[in-house]
């Protein structure tokens, strides 16, 4: 059905504006008139040009997402039908992408699916997760309370992923700005310098000898390098979507001296954030396991979840084979066990993810207290030895004279 936009006085002479879906104008007027606003202006929505085509599409954030489960959830435990949430939720939502999709799944829910089965049309917006903690959240009746809780967990969840960007941003962030200006001095700077020392003549030192070397070499060979480059990065990104390719460089990872130690981390509260949240809502440990593995992001700790949920399903406890698979520490397996023998596992696992994300918080202070000074070595180091090596037969000429 079209939409319009309609334009109306209330009750308290008050204008208000919105949009409504109808199938004509006067089905508009007569609904806006039930909500007792005397409609002034109704006309058709025109159509976006752009909106079949995904590039131009305004993306779905988690913020979104978080707030769509947060007023939902408000809504049910107010006693709202879900139909009629869906209605406020779409008339609210101001994200266009995300106003379309919440369109279809109360279509969906309108013929007869659940919540549940219309939420899983859409898996880029809602995972696995989200869609089996609302089918079980349906099931025990308590689909407010499974709301509030997936809101929090993606709130945690993004702010994890936050912290863990914002500490890989400055590094990479000034790698590239080095490389950048080497770039730039030894194929602009450095040809300049060259073409006075030779006016000059003489030997030139054996440093400034070094990096005119390395001139010559990039302004000859700089096709073949920028083809290299753009050749590794493409067989770099086949390779990773091997399922070899992803164990070895996901392993290496995890061994890197710096990174390997907050990547570890944060998969720890990753695990134990999301596992604690699903057994909460009810979800059976075999399946939250599985769907736990599938969104790990860590090719090893994936395989390391789905040994734990073999072992589990052979009538093992949890402990054990996390142990065994060594990418968990020790204290986590400790306090699992703890959780498992006294009933309490959800409780438990909540625990070790608050635990952890402060230690991913320490993890990354840390990290960025260390990565300044060493940037700013590094940057020290090429750059400013490019320049001083081309300044040598300067100061040996100052000296001479």
């Amino acid at each position: 059905m079209p939409i319009y936009l309609w334009e109306g006085k209330s009750r308290k002479n008050e204008i208000q504006k919105g949009e409504m879906e109808a199938a004509t104008e006067e089905a508009v007027r007569t609904n806006l008139t039930r909500m007792q606003i005397t409609p002034t202006k109704v006309k058709k929505k025109p159509k976006d040009l752009f909106e079949n085509i995904t590039l131009f599409q305004q993306p779905v954030k988690t913020k979104d997402v978080i707030i769509f489960a947060r007023q939902f959830s408000t809504m049910i435990d107010a006693g709202l039908p879900i139909l009629q949430c869906l209605d406020i939720l779409f008339t609210q939502q101001e994200n266009k992408t995300f106003k379309k999709i919440i369109k279809q799944i109360k279509e969906s829910v309108e013929g007869g699916a659940t919540l549940a089965e219309s939420l899983k049309k859409f898996p880029k917006e809602f995972d696995d997760l989200f869609v089996n903690m609302i089918a079980a959240g349906e099931a025990g009746g308590i689909l407010d309370a499974i709301l509030k809780r997936l809101a929090g967990y993606l709130e945690k969840s993004a702010q994890l992923k936050g912290k863990v960007k914002g500490a890989l941003t400055y590094p990479i962030v000034v790698f590239f700005i080095s490389m950048g200006v080497t770039a730039v001095i030894l194929l602009f700077v450095i040809p300049v310098f060259q073409e006075m020392f030779a006016s000059l003549g003489g030997a030139l030192p054996v440093p400034t000898q070094m990096v005119v070397a390395l001139s010559e070499f990039v302004q000859s060979k700089i096709i073949f390098i920028i083809i290299g480059i753009i050749i590794f990065v493409i067989a770099f990104r086949r390779y990773y979507k091997t399922e070899k390719g992803q164990v070895v460089v996901d392993s290496l990872l995890l061994k890197v001296p710096i990174f390997g130690i907050l990547l570890r981390k944060v998969a720890v509260s990753k695990f134990t954030r999301t596992l604690g949240t699903m057994l909460t809502s009810g979800v059976p440990i075999l399946s939250a396991l599985d769907i736990v593995a599938r969104t790990a992001g860590n090719k090893t700790v994936e395989n390391s979840i789905y040994k734990v949920r073999s072992a589990i399903s052979e009538g093992r406890t949890m402990a054990d084979p996390l142990a065994e698979s060594g990418v968990f520490p020790s204290m986590v397996c400790s306090m699992i066990a703890v959780g498992e023998s006294t009933g309490a596992l959800d409780t438990m696992l909540n625990k070790i993810a608050d635990f952890y994300d402060e230690e991913v918080d320490q993890a990354v202070d840390n990290l960025t207290a260390m990565i300044e000074p060493f940037m700013m070595v590094f940057l020290g180091v090429i750059v400013g030895g490019l320049l001083i090596a081309m300044y040598l037969p300067i100061f040996t000429m100052a000296g001479h004279i």
